[in-house]
């Protein structure tokens, strides 16, 4: 009888899958030996590109490992056995290394292709749930990727084999990414439209205010001159220079705060009476996530920039990075 939408046995059956699949990975460790050291050796090794093939679900998985591996440093794209045969063969070259994914190892569609792969003398690594199929007999690799059964209580769709090839296939990517001692800007240089990439790719200068955006004032002008500077520019500070242009100090709406409390005379004192000497500034060069960084640890809200003579050359403060997506 069909389940009520009530019934708790939705999550009862919900659960047995989570654990079904569980265990079809976790079954994956003891498999991982000589045959994926040789897998991976092929892979990074391979001059061309890991090509990766598949049909049906497996050749979703198969779409997804390629894209994966491509994201961590192994060159790598997804081709349909189906358009291989119809003129998409035309993609191998003799430098690659061919991943194979079918359950079975019976995929009609993926032993068409085989001859012509055979020919070209690439290395064939296969993930299949069938060490006795024709795919696993003929690969160069063949990585068991079988499970006990599928979480479909049916046995027919695809649930627990899809899930231990796309595992197979993560742990072959992350393999591939340690050898190649890829790191995070390398991820960063892959996914530039990304957060992660605007952290690690985006440097203080191609944020930051320069030139007349400045918000600047001369060691000599007075607090009421320094506010008006503060109001035009809309960073909610200023810096405070002497006549080479070297920052002597800066002054915020905090510091503006603070005199309005001792009950200063806005009009008659010197903004170095008022500033705060030996600010916090960043070299152009940074990283725009180590501003945020400064800014978090300092609570501030803006920093001013300078080069390595202590001119200034730039300021920029949360809002910046705010429109930059580095927070």
């Amino acid at each position: 009888m069909p389940l009520s939408r009530d019934n708790h046995a939705f999550s009862t059956l919900g659960r047995a899958v989570i654990r079904n699949e569980t265990q079809a990975v976790a079954a994956l460790e003891q498999r991982i030996g000589a045959e994926f050291d040789r897998a991976c050796g092929h892979m990074l090794h391979a001059q061309g590109r890991v090509i990766v093939t598949g049909m049906g679900k497996s050749g979703h998985i198969g779409n997804k490992i390629a894209a994966t591996l491509a994201s961590t440093g192994t060159p790598a794209f997804f081709v349909h056995p189906g358009e291989a045969s119809h003129g998409d063969l035309g993609m191998f070259t003799d430098k690659d290394v061919v991943l194979a994914l079918s359950n079975s190892g019976e995929t009609g569609e993926i032993l068409t292709i085989l001859p012509l792969i055979k020919r070209l003398g690439v290395p064939l690594i296969a993930l299949t749930g069938n060490p006795g199929s024709n795919l696993a007999r003929e690969a160069d690799v063949h990585l068991d990727v079988s499970v006990e059964k599928e979480a479909c209580p049916l046995g027919l769709a695809p649930t627990s084999s899809t899930t231990a090839s796309l595992a197979m296939g993560d742990a072959l990517a992350v393999a591939l990414l340690e050898a190649r001692g890829f790191t995070e800007k390398d991820f960063a240089r892959s996914h530039p439209g990304g957060s992660l990439g605007r952290r690690l790719l985006l440097h203080v200068a191609d944020i930051m205010r320069s030139g007349e955006a400045i918000p600047q004032v001369g060691q000599d002008a007075s607090l009421n001159q320094a506010l008006l500077e503060m109001t035009r520019k809309g960073l909610g500070m200023t810096a405070v220079v002497d006549d080479q242009g070297c920052i002597l100090g800066i002054y915020t709406d905090g510091d503006l705060r603070r005199t309005l409390d001792q009950g200063l005379d806005i009009h008659q004192i010197g903004i170095r009476q008022v500033m705060t000497p030996g600010c916090v500034t960043l070299p152009r060069h940074s990283l725009a996530a180590e501003a945020l960084q400064l800014m978090e640890s300092r609570k501030i809200n803006a920093l001013l920039v300078a080069d390595e003579g202590g001119q200034l050359i730039g300021a920029l403060n949360m809002h910046d990075l705010l429109r930059a997506g580095v927070v």
